[in-house]
């Protein structure tokens, strides 16, 4: 284990170095003109606020979850989730921080070199810090977690303060850990959804549809909470987000062994413990390498190609490191039969989730960007009218399902295969061993679309809104790709997450089993879909509520004499209050189901109701979430094309032009509110099922 700790050591040590000589450099670079330095400073003020009013909320909550934790599960367990929740914490905290600096520089950038290709580095240099942040700060946790509680054992046997229940305490503590992450990641998720597409979608009511003004005219007053949004949900909740994933899949990947490995062979249990960490920091070490280079190398003026080879040169390094790894800890060990290809085993089907991940990213682009066919033909199609884009735009989006989903199917069945559970818990980790480059590529977006609306606000020359333009319709195709790969991941962890619930209820030799013939699992199953669309509701009625409320309050302000004039200032302050109040109130309901539903269907109707629930929660959450995800950016770009002048005969302003916005205003909530909350949702689901699986066991009441 000794090497295993210097390489994370190595890996946590590189990134931070990476983080602090990237941010000093990234702090040095010129904002701008004194209107882009204001601008600038309203946001990050905005985002300040908002972030500790959220937090002031979430952190009761996650204190009163882990003292339940700690009184009636296991005594130690409330300590890792709180160290999970500090991580996450950590990491939305500095990517909003980095972003609301970068913004502003990288709309400078373009204002002062007129080169696609300086600015973005500019804006890939802001996302870089944010991706090592959620990659280094989720190992550092776990590692702790490791160094003060020790390594999995599974004959360790352990009770809550207040119960005698046992359970298997290296287990819960990791699976706390990685609850933690999820509770703040959903908690941003559903806030941070609810603030951004609120303030968005009733900005983009205003001024497009109701007072025919440009996008993010300094004069609508919902603008700034807008710009304020794509910080605390397109970067804090996307940074907690793929570190509660990939915190996820790590945990999966050491606690399967301790659940369901029947061999009584030590050196190969610590061996299948150990591989995780060793994948996880050397996919840590290639993220830094790639990002390192990426930014000292001249980039071209196609910032698609630039992105995708950061992609692939990340996934490439991993897929070499990945060999080496699992050489060094399999080889010579006494293999169980599953592993179909002996040491050779795990490495594959870390070979098998990269390679899905990164064939998901090319459907996503394939099916989102505005340089592909789907996207062109619904601009194409928006001369026709709203009715058409809709119709379209959703057809659009039930089509790009299929092939994701064959396409995590099949990784999933040869994983399996080649490895058993193991194989795809391996999988699961191998699509998100380069989530700091995936989450760097991801932020360049948030970051590229605030700088075009400063650059709007602040009456900059439109050839730099052309270029920052361009940065962001790429930046959708990116968001898009992110999103694919965390319901990807998510699919592989949840079916580890449930084999492992189930493996808590079979006696040791015996293969873990749920039976779908089984009529309380098939009603779980029901339950569990109806749940997926429950909540998918839920997000969206929130959502459209607040931006109502905040269209109404903006139109009032507007009305109000020279505010449209544009020689009395609107009331910024009173949009990012009223923002952050509806985001506030409305994120606690949501958040609480997924925490729940495990629990509380557990006591009343027993494990197998609870295993039927994760199982059909996840296959209706994989498809819903393709579709939200896709749909949306779909509906974005193609109102890009037109703005962009890609269609001929329509441009701003043109009837094809609203009706496309119409199309981007439904597809907000579908790509920012709702797509992004499901994958945490299913994880934590399955999270709480495997910490509880105790109490569930001994406690319900339908035996």
């Amino acid at each position: 284990m000794t090497l295993t700790w210097i390489l994370l050591a190595v890996a946590i040590a590189g990134a931070i170095y990476f983080i602090v000589e990237t941010y000093l450099a990234m702090k040095k670079k010129s904002e701008g003109n004194p209107d882009m330095v204001e601008m600038g400073q309203t946001i990050r003020s905005g985002a300040d606020t908002f972030v500790k009013r959220e937090f002031s909320v979430i952190t009761v909550v996650v204190i009163i979850v882990a003292l339940a934790y700690s009184f009636f599960i296991e005594k130690f367990a409330g300590v890792t989730l709180l160290i999970g929740a500090a991580m996450s914490s950590a990491a939305c905290i500095l990517g909003m921080k980095t972003a609301t600096y970068s913004n502003v520089r990288t709309v400078n950038a373009a204002l002062t070199t007129r080169s696609i290709g300086k600015t973005v580095k500019v804006a890939l240099e802001g996302g870089s810090i944010c991706g090592i942040a959620v990659q280094g700060l989720g190992l550092l946790g776990l590692g702790l977690c490791l160094v003060i509680f020790g390594m999995v054992d599974r004959d360790a046997v352990g009770t809550g303060i207040l119960t005698g229940l046992k359970c298997n305490p290296t287990i819960v503590r990791l699976t706390a850990y990685s609850l933690g992450c999820s509770l703040v990641a959903m908690f941003n998720r559903v806030a941070g959804g609810n603030y951004t597409k609120a303030a968005d979608i009733s900005s983009d009511i205003l001024a497009k549809i109701r007072h025919d003004l440009p996008e993010d005219d300094a004069k609508v007053p919902n603008v700034i909470a807008d710009f304020i949004g794509d910080n605390v949900n397109d970067i804090a909740g996307n940074c907690s987000d793929l570190l509660e994933s990939f915190v996820a899949t790590v945990v999966a990947a050491m606690i399967i062994p301790a659940a369901v490995l029947t061999t009584t062979d030590e050196a190969l249990f610590l061996a299948m413990i150990r591989f995780p960490l060793l994948l996880a920091g050397v996919g840590l070490l290639a993220c830094v390498g790639t990002l390192f280079y990426a930014q000292r190398r001249e980039m071209t003026d196609d910032p698609e190609a630039e992105l995708n080879l950061a992609t692939y040169f990340s996934a490439g390094l991993i897929v070499a490191f990945g060999l080496v790894a699992s050489l060094f800890v399999f080889r010579g060990q006494n293999l169980p039969e599953e592993f179909a290809l002996g040491a050779f085993s795990p490495w594959v089907s870390a070979v098998l989730g990269i390679a899905s991940g990164v064939a998901i990213g090319a459907l996503t682009e394939h099916y989102t960007s505005f340089t592909k066919r789907p996207t062109m033909n619904l601009a194409k199609i928006a001369k026709e009218g709203e009715a058409f884009v809709i119709t379209k735009g959703d057809a659009i989006g039930s089509r790009s399902t299929l092939l994701p989903v064959l396409v995590i199917g099949v990784a999933l069945l040869f994983s399996g295969k080649i490895c058993g559970t193991y194989g795809i818990a391996i999988a699961a980790l191998g699509m998100l061993s380069f989530v700091g480059t995936t989450v760097s590529i991801d932020a360049f977006g948030p970051i590229a679309d605030n700088a075009g609306g400063i650059a709007e606000s602040c009456h900059l020359d439109p050839e730099v809104r052309v270029i920052t333009d361009k940065l962001d319709a790429v930046g959708n195709t990116t968001a898009a790709i992110g999103k694919g790969f965390a319901i990807g991941s998510a699919a592989f962890a949840t079916v580890s997450l449930i084999y492992a619930y189930i493996g808590n209820f079979t006696a040791f030799g015996e293969t873990p089993d749920l039976n779908l013939a089984n009529f309380v699992v098939v009603a779980g199953a029901i339950v569990g879909g109806a749940l997926i669309e429950y909540f998918s509701a839920l997000l969206t009625d929130h959502t459209i509520e607040s931006a109502r409320a905040m269209a109404d309050v903006g139109d009032a302000q507007l009305s109000e004499p020279g505010v449209l004039e544009g020689t009395k200032k609107p009331n910024y302050n009173e949009m990012i209050d009223l923002a952050t109040k509806l985001a506030l109130k409305k994120m606690l309901g949501p958040s609480v189901i997924s925490l729940l539903v495990s629990i509380v269907a557990g006591l009343l109707f027993g494990p197998m109701f609870v295993g039927g629930i994760l199982v059909g929660a996840t296959i209706v959450a994989i498809t819903r979430a393709l579709f939200m995800g896709n749909s949306g950016g779909a509906f974005d770009n193609a109102k890009k094309a037109i703005e962009s002048g890609l269609i001929e005969g329509e441009e701003k302003g043109s009837a094809a032009h609203k009706a496309a916005v119409v199309g981007d205003t439904v597809g907000d909530t579908r790509k920012d509110v709702v797509g992004v909350a499901l994958d945490i949702f299913i994880k934590s689901m399955s999270t709480v099922a495997n910490t509880f699986a105790a109490v569930i066991k001994n406690v319900s009441l339908f035996k």
